[in-house]
């Protein structure tokens, strides 16, 4: 089994040393992908193109070859080619016609070939005695020389014939590691998962960074989606995860900062921690998946005020690109399916956040933030391999109730501006306010030999803690769903 393996445009336009190197990276990472598949698989690099050849012939590896090749990026389209030994025009026609001769009914083609080697006859020989052979057998819309429905491509070499049975699209772009690494900041949605992907097929080495807001359910599925995108797509390398425990600084937002600017100073936080994270690799840029105008905290202001907080260059592929697209190109690439049953995660909201940060404010309420719960934040961040992601984590099982035990008390963990709007109150039952940034260091301090309904608005944030919670050994919580 043969695939022609035709580079993309970008890189056979590049200077010949140029050229020859990527040509060579992407050698190394067909080999690795394809090695799980085939370990003894041959490549041969021309000029424009990478000739790959496996002995194994089933059709089982004929569509694992062809999954894996179409997601590799530096590769623009390959061919298909079945190789078959030939001694006259007539054995020729005979194979072209077993193999094309379904797909040319009612349809108008032509015949290309490409000849090398020495035989008893021409390339337009082949062209005409072919074409006029398959225009008798089969039953064509005839022959037509310009832009025909169908061009039946043959390609001879000495006594050996090879025939395209199919062209395949590959992902174009450049091979992987032929340009810099950055750190792809991580949350799992649909945005910072497209732009991952764009970043891969451009070249880079990916490495993750996830930030950690209070849950381990949030970073499972964090977890699982880049596994996907990495398998999937950047699997000729290996790269790092890291995720940072990132409670301690909104709990130190929520209670330093004021409520406009929360967002903002969010992500000057991760921005910071982001940073240090990719000094400690030695990468020099941070990836987000920022649209201009998505949210309160991605107008031009408020990403010039994020910016400011560090000289680490941050690169947004989706700045000006529409919602829609993006979830377009999510469900493309298959990180949609992780995205939609993603846990949003509702902690760090205003009612009112500031569209027009102004950086002399920021500054001034950053003042008040204890900035060694940021560095113990980074100094805690865990770095796995990628690999290790495949590994499924067990989490605790929640129990949801209604609250018709009278003796359950219901925790409100909602943030204190939202439970002064709208105050819990459940007949029979005591009601407790502890904002769910609290409950990490306060939680013990409650009566152990009761049981704590959880009460968010949502049901989002009250889950996401109820496991939270009984990760660290309390066992005497539920969520509530009245």
């Amino acid at each position: 089994m043969k695939f022609i393996i035709k580079l993309h445009p970008e890189i056979t336009i590049k200077s010949k040393s140029v050229r020859q190197r990527m040509s060579k990276i992407l050698q190394g990472n067909i080999r690795n992908v394809l090695k799980p598949v085939d370990e003894h698989v041959k490549i041969r690099a021309d000029w424009d193109k990478l000739i790959v050849r496996t002995n194994i012939m089933t059709e089982e590896h004929r569509q694992a070859m062809v999954s894996a090749l179409a997601c590799i990026p530096g590769i623009q389209w390959f061919l298909e080619v079945k190789e078959c030994k030939v001694e006259s025009l007539d054995d020729i026609l005979a194979l072209t016609v077993e193999m094309f001769g379904d797909k040319l009914a009612g349809k108008t083609f032509c015949v290309r070939t490409k000849r090398r080697g020495q035989q008893p006859f021409s390339s337009l020989d082949v062209e005409r005695y072919v074409g006029g052979g398959l225009n008798q057998r089969c039953e064509t819309g005839g022959v037509r020389l310009k832009n025909p429905e169908v061009q039946v491509n043959l390609e001879l070499d000495g006594d050996r014939l090879f025939l395209v049975s199919e062209q395949h699209a590959g992902l174009g772009g450049f091979p992987i590691a032929t340009q810099e690494s950055v750190l792809s900041l991580m949350s799992g949605g649909y945005d910072s998962g497209v732009a991952s992907y764009q970043f891969i097929k451009r070249g880079s080495r990916v490495h993750y960074c996830f930030f950690n807001l209070g849950g381990q359910e949030h970073e499972a599925g964090v977890r699982e989606v880049v596994h996907y995108l990495w398998q999937k797509y950047g699997s000729s390398h290996r790269v790092k995860f890291i995720s940072v425990p990132f409670e301690g600084v909104v709990a130190e937002i929520l209670e330093k900062i004021d409520k406009g600017h929360m967002g903002v100073v969010l992500k000057r936080m991760m921005m910071r921690a982001g940073a240090a994270v990719a000094e400690k690799l030695a990468i020099g840029a941070l990836v987000t998946g920022e649209s201009m105008g998505q949210v309160s905290s991605q107008t031009v202001t408020n990403l010039n005020v994020i910016d400011r907080v560090t000289d680490t260059l941050i690169l947004r592929p989706l700045i000006a690109a529409d919602k829609q697209d993006i979830i377009d190109v999510a469900r493309q690439i298959g990180t949609a399916a992780y995205a939609e049953k993603m846990p949003e995660y509702c902690g760090v909201i205003s009612q009112k956040p500031t569209i027009k940060a102004d950086l002399a404010k920021v500054e001034q309420e950053e003042a008040n933030f204890d900035f060694g719960v940021l560095d113990t934040a980074i100094q805690a961040s865990f770095v796995e391999d990628v690999r290790e992601l495949a590994k499924a984590w067990v989490l605790p099982e929640v129990e949801f109730s209604k609250g018709e035990d009278a003796e359950e008390v219901i925790l409100d963990i909602r943030a204190p501006e939202e439970e002064e709007d709208a105050p819990l109150a459940v007949a029979g039952h005591q009601v407790v306010h502890m904002p769910f940034f609290k409950l990490a260091h306060h939680f013990s301090e409650l009566d152990p030999g009761k049981t704590y309904l959880l009460y968010c608005a949502r049901g989002v944030m009250s889950r996401l803690q109820a496991i939270h919670l009984k990760e660290q050994g309390f066992d005497n919580v539920k969520v509530y769903r009245p």
